[in-house]
């Protein structure tokens, strides 16, 4: 028997794990599992078979007949938040000790002084001061001791630290002394991973580098513990195909690579919901400004594409920005809020009602899920809103107790001397609330008008709010696929694995050392090629774009400026001036053409492609179909009212429905609310005119 091959992504959740398989004709079939926290494998085993049992096989033949297995995991970001990383010993230049505890200064409110100073990512105590000196034209000022060093090591072998995190000053400059702790510590500390920050991230700013330095070297032991542990389940399991990692970049990379900087594991998940998106509005010629919302069971994550392409950035923090851990290397640019499905609701002590940041996550889960939660989640709101399916999530495997999401929410509603149902509306609209906090954040503070931009909505509790936020942001328009639950999943199947490289180099656009700069792209150039050289993935087609890291003389932020060409004469720099001078006007609205620019870091990109199954358009005729049933529920302004209920599966393409009305997918619920019209496309995504500006 021939059978046709397939295509499988991978994301683990904080509350479920999505599995997607793409077939021959480039349909996308979705499993949907709880994240077992305590075994990941389990929920991926799980959320397989049910990706499966959509295809119509067992999982052994789905796994023998996969040619390519993307994989996403929180199990780095996890462990950053938790602390749950390898004991770290850091090496900087003596003298220098300091530099994680003093950190680069900032503050979100300069007049909270309730907040405490954030303690170092490694503790002052585990850093050691190392006798050399490298000044900033790279000249050795003070040579490496290395007896000194040595006696170093063997303090850190005697207290049994796991990982070793070298950051010496200006070491990016001239390489020579952490080249030879790497060979020292090799020899004096086996099996103990080192992380050598000229390696990891070659840029000027020495916090910067040392906070990527000291995170990625924490994390390389639990990392190769947990890829390895992933990847010999799916080899017991019969998967004998390629296997990617997703990252932070928007693209996937081997294993081997990963194990040496596991850092790029960090939002890799989030990563993929604009990867997804970029897709589906291309599907749609849908507007080249998007905004891009994966709302889950534990957060909210909104990313932008802009112009048709991801928005990157280096100023990537998980936590609070300033007082949260500072990763600095360039990953898609994705806002975290604490909302989603599984958020609490809550009263604070002035009787106000609060929504998140906590979440039931999946153990127990909302209350309506029956696994012992007692407090109200959004979750639960919805469903005593009337919006959710009374024979439950997952296609009905997933049966859901109303009784107790009833009871959860009244606890709310008597507290605030309300009905249940407009509270259950509140819950809703005040997580909402939060989420646009979010987007306006990514959109309006970095010049960029919403009401210009798409919506596209993913997550698997993306369709209850989704019209309601596009509204109050002024979007007219959401695009929300089918596959909507499970966006970062889907992500990975249009990804390629993606490289970044970058080597710092300072210089002015007044007195532009043209051989310095030609000198970092030439070895940002030649560690591409290597890497290159060394993929097993991949179709062989692949490009490399360059991008230089800019700012006016005196600032303390930079604008990525892509580079027109590989040569960077007089007339190309002058080219490169003005469109930094055109990025900073369309970022910040002002540009100052009188000011000398300041060059930072060079960096390469590289894109190496992957084969994708390409989606097939079904064919559309306009029709209004009847509801499967009609129910009350809940609308802002009108209360309970009678709403048309329809099966999602039922649907055929052009099909075309109005508000008020709820939309039932197996594994998400649109809600569209009256006012609201919702048209499903040929290629499975339901374009939803909000009624902004009719």
């Amino acid at each position: 028997m021939q059978f046709q091959r397939y295509q499988i992504s991978i994301d683990t959740g904080g509350t479920f794990t999505d599995a997607v398989v793409a077939d021959s004709s480039g349909a996308l079939h979705l499993g949907k599992a709880l994240t077992t926290p305590q075994d990941i494998s389990l929920g991926v085993r799980a959320a397989i078979e049910a990706a499966a049992a959509e295809t119509g096989l067992d999982m052994q033949t789905l796994l023998s007949t996969t040619d390519l297995l993307v994989y996403g995991t929180t199990a780095a970001t996890n462990a950053i938040v938790t602390r749950n990383v390898a004991r770290t010993a850091m090496l900087c230049t003596e003298g220098f000790e300091d530099v994680l505890l003093f950190r680069e200064g900032g503050k979100s409110n300069g007049h909270d002084f309730t907040q405490p100073f954030p303690l170092p990512y490694i503790a002052r105590r585990h850093t050691f001061g190392v006798r050399e000196r490298i000044d900033a034209e790279g000249g050795v000022r003070k040579p490496l001791d290395e007896e000194h060093l040595i006696s170093i090591l063997r303090t850190v072998a005697e207290r049994e630290f796991e990982a070793l995190a070298v950051c010496l000053l200006f070491s990016v400059v001239n390489q020579a002394h952490e080249q030879r702790i790497g060979e020292l510590a090799a020899a004096h500390l086996p099996g103990i991973p080192v992380t050598l920050s000229h390696r990891l991230l070659p840029i000027l700013r020495e916090f910067r580098r040392a906070s990527a330095t000291a995170i990625n070297a924490s994390l390389r032991p639990g990392m190769a513990r947990h890829l390895g542990s992933m990847e010999k389940s799916l080899r017991e399991l019969g998967y004998n195909g390629s296997l990617l990692v997703s990252t932070s970049t928007g693209g996937c990379m081997e294993v081997p690579m990963l194990l040496e900087q596991p850092v790029h594991l960090v939002k890799s998940g989030p990563a993929m919901a604009p990867v997804a998106a970029r897709e589906y509005s291309r599907r749609e010629n849908e507007a080249c400004d998007l905004i891009v919302c994966d709302t889950g069971g534990t957060t909210f994550d909104v990313g932008m594409i802009r112009d048709g392409e991801l928005v990157r950035t280096r100023e990537t923090w998980l936590g609070p920005r300033f007082s949260g851990e500072l990763l600095c290397l360039s990953s898609v640019d994705v806002r975290s809020v604490g909302a989603g499905g599984g958020s609490i609701a809550w009263m604070d002590a002035a009787g106000l009602l609060r929504v998140g940041p906590q979440s039931a996550g999946a153990e127990p889960g909302p209350a309506c899920y029956g696994r012992g939660g007692t407090d109200a989640t959004v979750t639960d709101a919805a469903l005593v809103a009337g919006y959710l399916p009374p024979e439950g999530l997952l296609g009905g495997l997933m049966s859901l107790d109303r009784d107790a999401a009833q009871t959860a929410v009244a606890k709310i509603a008597s507290a605030l001397g309300r009905d249940p149902a407009e509270t259950a509306h509140a819950i809703i609209n005040l997580a909402g609330e939060t989420m646009i906090a979010a987007i306006v954040d990514i959109t309006v503070a970095e010049g960029l008008d919403p009401r210009d931009c798409t919506l596209v909505a993913g997550g698997g509790a993306a369709g209850l709010n989704v019209v309601a936020i596009a509204r109050e942001l002024g979007c007219s328009r959401v695009l929300l696929p089918k596959t909507a639950s499970a966006m970062s999943a889907c992500g990975m199947q249009f990804a390629d694995i993606v490289f970044e490289q970058a080597a710092g180099a300072f210089t002015t656009s007044s007195s532009f050392d043209r051989t310095r700069v030609e000198n970092a792209l030439a070895a940002v150039r030649a560690d591409l090629a290597a890497i290159e050289n060394s993929l097993q993935s991949g179709s062989g087609q692949s490009r490399t774009d360059f991008f230089v890291e800019a700012r006016y003389e005196g600032q303390v932020w930079q604008l990525d400026v892509a580079l027109r060409g590989s040569q960077l004469g007089p007339a190309e720099v002058k080219e490169l001036v003005r469109d930094f001078h055109a990025v900073h006007e369309r970022v910040f609205a002002v540009c100052d053409e009188q000011s000398d620019l300041e060059f930072l870091t060079w960096k390469g990109r590289l894109t190496v492609t992957l084969p994708k199954k390409k989606a097939l358009r079904q064919p559309s005729l306009h029709t209004r179909p009847l509801p499967r049933e009609r129910r009350a529920a809940f609308f802002d302004g009108v209360g309970l009212v009678d709403t048309a209920f329809f099966s999602g599966a039922e649907l055929a393409a052009g099909a075309v429905i109005e508000g008020p009305a709820v939309i039932t997918e197996p594994t998400t619920t649109i809600v569209i609310p009256p006012g609201a019209t919702a048209t499903l496309s040929g290629y499975g995504s339901y374009l939803i005119d909000t009624g902004v500006g009719a």
